[in-house]
C-alpha cells in the first residue's frame, strides 16, 4: 500500500494517530496530528486512519494545548 503525503494513518502497534510526511528507505516518517517529533515506521504497521479517529487525535490535542501540556 503506497500511503501519499499528508494521509492520516494510525499505527497499529501503538494506535497513535500521525500524518504521513515522507518516505524514506523502507519506512514511513509520521508526525502527530498537531505537530511534534516525526518517528518512522514500516509501512505494514499501519493502516488508514476513520474520521472518528482523527477527530479523537485532533480534540486529545486541543485539550492538552488549553492546558498548557503542549505549545
Amino acid at each position: 500500500m503506497s500511503l501519499p503525503i499528508g494521509a492520516y494513518v494510525v499505527e497499529i502497534r501503538t494506535g497513535r494517530v500521525g500524518t504521513v510526511m515522507g518516505h524514506v528507505g523502507p519506512y514511513l516518517q509520521l508526525r502527530p496530528l498537531g505537530g511534534g517529533r516525526e518517528w518512522d515506521v514500516e509501512p505494514e504497521g499501519v493502516r488508514a486512519a476513520t474520521a472518528a479517529e482523527r477527530l479523537r487525535a485532533a480534540t486529545a490535542h486541543v485539550n492538552a494545548r488549553s492546558r498548557g501540556e503542549v505549545p
